[in-house]
Protein backbone atom coordinates (compact mmCIF):
# COMPACT_ATOMS: atom_id res chain seq x y z
CA UNK A 1 0.00 0.00 0.00
CA UNK A 2 1.16 3.21 -1.23
CA UNK A 3 0.58 6.76 -0.19
CA UNK A 4 0.86 9.81 -1.93
CA UNK A 5 4.28 12.09 -0.85
CA UNK A 6 4.68 15.85 -1.72
CA UNK A 7 7.97 17.19 -2.84
CA UNK A 8 9.35 20.29 -4.34
CA UNK A 9 10.42 20.14 -8.08
CA UNK A 10 13.99 20.00 -7.04
CA UNK A 11 13.75 16.60 -4.68
CA UNK A 12 11.30 15.09 -7.20
CA UNK A 13 13.85 15.55 -9.90
CA UNK A 14 16.58 13.90 -7.57
CA UNK A 15 14.47 10.90 -6.97
CA UNK A 16 14.35 10.04 -10.83
CA UNK A 17 17.76 10.68 -11.15
CA UNK A 18 18.90 7.94 -8.90
CA UNK A 19 16.32 5.66 -10.06
CA UNK A 20 17.56 6.34 -13.60
CA UNK A 21 21.09 5.60 -12.91
CA UNK A 22 20.04 2.48 -10.39
CA UNK A 23 18.56 1.07 -14.11
CA UNK A 24 20.85 2.16 -16.43
CA UNK A 25 24.32 2.08 -14.57
CA UNK A 26 23.79 -0.05 -11.35
CA UNK A 27 21.81 -2.72 -12.64
CA UNK A 28 23.88 -3.54 -15.96
CA UNK A 29 27.11 -3.56 -13.81
CA UNK A 30 25.49 -6.03 -11.34
CA UNK A 31 24.19 -8.21 -14.80
CA UNK A 32 28.11 -8.37 -15.65
CA UNK A 33 29.59 -9.57 -12.46
CA UNK A 34 26.56 -12.29 -12.41
CA UNK A 35 28.08 -13.26 -16.06
CA UNK A 36 31.77 -12.96 -15.11
CA UNK A 37 31.11 -15.42 -11.68
CA UNK A 38 29.00 -17.67 -13.98
CA UNK A 39 32.07 -17.95 -16.38
CA UNK A 40 34.01 -19.19 -13.81
CA UNK A 41 32.75 -22.22 -12.94
CA UNK A 42 30.95 -24.45 -10.09
CA UNK A 43 28.25 -22.34 -8.79
CA UNK A 44 27.54 -24.10 -5.55
CA UNK A 45 31.28 -23.08 -4.55
CA UNK A 46 30.96 -19.60 -5.99
CA UNK A 47 31.20 -16.93 -3.65
CA UNK A 48 31.67 -14.02 -6.15
CA UNK A 49 28.05 -15.40 -7.81
CA UNK A 50 26.82 -15.41 -4.25
CA UNK A 51 27.40 -11.83 -3.19
CA UNK A 52 26.60 -10.65 -7.06
CA UNK A 53 23.45 -12.67 -6.84
CA UNK A 54 22.57 -11.27 -3.65
CA UNK A 55 23.36 -7.56 -4.68
CA UNK A 56 21.19 -7.72 -7.58
CA UNK A 57 18.30 -8.88 -5.39
CA UNK A 58 18.84 -5.88 -3.12
CA UNK A 59 19.33 -3.16 -6.07
CA UNK A 60 15.89 -4.50 -7.33
CA UNK A 61 14.29 -3.89 -4.02
CA UNK A 62 15.87 -0.63 -4.14
CA UNK A 63 14.28 -0.05 -7.37
CA UNK A 64 10.58 -1.26 -6.90
CA UNK A 65 10.74 0.81 -3.35
CA UNK A 66 11.66 4.14 -5.69
CA UNK A 67 9.74 3.13 -8.60
CA UNK A 68 6.17 3.32 -6.16
CA UNK A 69 7.93 6.53 -3.89
CA UNK A 70 8.10 8.09 -7.31
CA UNK A 71 5.18 6.93 -8.89
CA UNK A 72 3.11 8.60 -5.72
CA UNK A 73 4.96 11.91 -5.54
CA UNK A 74 3.50 15.10 -6.00
CA UNK A 75 5.26 18.02 -6.96
CA UNK A 76 4.08 20.99 -4.93
CA UNK A 77 3.14 24.45 -6.43
CA UNK A 78 4.58 26.80 -4.03
CA UNK A 79 3.05 29.95 -5.58
CA UNK A 80 0.02 29.61 -4.12
CA UNK A 81 0.84 28.82 -0.33
CA UNK A 82 -0.57 30.73 2.11
CA UNK A 83 2.13 32.49 3.86
CA UNK A 84 0.09 33.27 6.71
CA UNK A 85 0.19 30.13 8.66
CA UNK A 86 3.12 27.15 8.15
CA UNK A 87 2.64 24.82 5.71
CA UNK A 88 4.71 22.13 3.53
CA UNK A 89 7.68 24.18 1.60
CA UNK A 90 6.75 27.41 4.07
CA UNK A 91 10.54 28.93 5.08
CA UNK A 92 9.80 29.46 9.06
CA UNK A 93 11.87 31.74 11.18
CA UNK A 94 11.62 30.79 14.20
CA UNK A 95 13.46 31.67 17.72
CA UNK A 96 14.28 29.56 21.02
CA UNK A 97 12.70 31.09 23.89
CA UNK A 98 14.54 29.56 26.39
CA UNK A 99 17.14 31.05 24.42
CA UNK A 100 16.91 33.56 22.25
CA UNK A 101 18.54 31.52 19.19
CA UNK A 102 17.17 32.13 15.81
CA UNK A 103 16.79 29.39 12.94
CA UNK A 104 15.66 29.84 9.42
CA UNK A 105 14.35 26.55 8.18
CA UNK A 106 12.33 25.23 4.84
CA UNK A 107 9.31 22.10 5.91
CA UNK A 108 9.48 19.55 3.19
CA UNK A 109 8.55 16.23 2.73
CA UNK A 110 10.91 13.28 4.67
CA UNK A 111 12.73 12.17 1.62
CA UNK A 112 13.86 15.85 1.25
CA UNK A 113 14.95 16.38 4.74
CA UNK A 114 18.97 18.15 5.14
CA UNK A 115 19.94 19.92 8.15
CA UNK A 116 22.78 20.57 6.25
CA UNK A 117 20.64 22.67 3.55
CA UNK A 118 18.17 23.92 6.29
CA UNK A 119 15.29 21.80 5.30
CA UNK A 120 13.66 19.89 7.91
CA UNK A 121 10.69 17.04 7.34
CA UNK A 122 6.83 18.14 8.35
CA UNK A 123 7.11 14.48 10.15
CA UNK A 124 9.78 15.61 12.66
CA UNK A 125 9.22 16.61 15.82
CA UNK A 126 10.02 20.61 15.34
CA UNK A 127 8.08 20.00 12.06
CA UNK A 128 4.93 18.81 13.16
CA UNK A 129 4.71 21.64 15.75
CA UNK A 130 5.04 24.03 13.45
CA UNK A 131 2.24 23.47 11.00
CA UNK A 132 -0.69 25.42 11.06
CA UNK A 133 1.23 28.17 13.10
CA UNK A 134 1.03 31.73 12.36
CA UNK A 135 3.34 34.28 12.66
CA UNK A 136 3.91 35.51 16.60
CA UNK A 137 2.79 32.26 17.98
CA UNK A 138 3.88 29.65 20.06
CA UNK A 139 4.97 26.40 18.97
CA UNK A 140 5.89 23.40 21.78
CA UNK A 141 7.71 20.87 20.52
CA UNK A 142 8.21 17.84 22.41
CA UNK A 143 11.47 16.66 22.38
CA UNK A 144 13.31 13.81 24.20
CA UNK A 145 14.65 16.18 26.72
CA UNK A 146 11.12 18.20 27.48
CA UNK A 147 9.37 20.59 25.98
CA UNK A 148 10.93 23.28 23.89
CA UNK A 149 9.16 26.60 23.19
CA UNK A 150 9.71 28.26 19.41
CA UNK A 151 7.97 31.59 18.53
CA UNK A 152 7.07 31.89 14.69
CA UNK A 153 8.72 34.62 13.84
CA UNK A 154 8.64 35.33 9.68
CA UNK A 155 6.64 33.04 7.19
CA UNK A 156 7.89 33.37 3.82
CA UNK A 157 7.76 31.19 0.27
Amino acid sequence: MSQISYYTAEGLKKLKDELHEMKTVQRPSISNQIAEARDKGDLSENAEYDAAKEAQGLLEMKIAKLDSIVAYARVIDNTNIDNSKVFILSKVKIKNIANGMEMEYMLVAENEASLKDKKISIDSPIGKGLLGKKQGEIAEVQTPNGIIQFEIVDISR
